[in-house]
């Protein structure tokens, strides 16, 4: 489902535009008990998810309890990273470090023939689906996956499924989807959106997480040669 969709090539999206989409989406949505938030890393600065993430507390306040950046193996974002990303009106106490190593939970496999056919036979063993425990365990009525929609070396383009299995996976999941997409060719991968990774996460996602309240806020990122300023182009938010 598309609760929203607004961008061009040639559109610049304001801060206070996206402020006013998000909240015309989140009354759509209704009332929310507990919320999780899952926006990119600080290596992700430029994506705008830091925004759109205080927005969303902005609008949910005390309702957001968790908020758990998207490190995959990266290092934690630091106090000075977190509140140049994110603002200080968010409380400190409610980020969390994902733990790829330990704090995770596989939910499923996709077979082995699925992986086989995906990558034109160069790999042909399942691939194990991770994500953190707070996400599987944490029984949130809403989870707001943030990410950008950029050309990407091992999955093709990000963002999607790739913010919640590698983005908060687990290092199985993460060493593997890497090993898979070096097998076929990250050439290959390199700016397609369609592409073998992509289907393996998209089929764990739509096996393993159908019961997840999961909405993932996508944003589009470009230059503005007239500002020479980096602009938003687009903004989709759908599940």
């Amino acid at each position: 489902m598309l609760h929203y969709a607004n961008g061009t090539p040639n559109t610049i999206l304001s801060d206070n535009q996206i402020r006013e989409a998000l909240k015309e989406t989140f009354d759509k949505l209704g009332e929310k008990k507990k919320v999780l938030i899952i926006p990119p890393d600080y290596t992700r600065f430029h994506s705008n998810a830091g925004i759109i993430t205080s927005y969303a507390y902005e609008y949910y306040g005390d309702k957001v309890t968790d908020i758990m950046p998207a490190l995959g193996t990266h290092k934690p974002v630091t106090a000075e990273q977190r509140i140049k990303m994110f603002g200080n009106e968010i409380p400190e106490s409610i980020f969390r470090v994902h733990d790829w190593r330990n704090d995770v939970v596989t939910i499923g496999e996709v077979p082995k023939e699925l992986v086989e056919a995906a990558s034109g036979g160069a790999v042909n063993e399942p691939w194990p689906a991770q994500v953190n425990k707070l996400l599987w365990e944490g029984d949130h009525d809403l989870i707001l996956s943030i990410g950008q929609v950029v050309p990407h070396e091992v999955l093709g383009m990000a963002n999607h499924s790739k913010n919640i299995f590698i983005g908060i996976g687990g290092s199985d999941a993460i060493n593997f989807s890497h090993f898979i997409s070096a097998c076929y060719g990250m050439e290959k991968m390199m700016g397609q959106a369609e592409n073998p990774l992509r289907k393996i996460l998209n089929y764990a996602c739509e096996k393993f997480l159908h019961s997840k309240p999961i909405v993932y806020l996508l944003t589009v990122r470009g230059d503005d040669v007239t500002t020479q300023n980096y602009v938003t182009r687009g903004l989709y938010v759908g599940s």
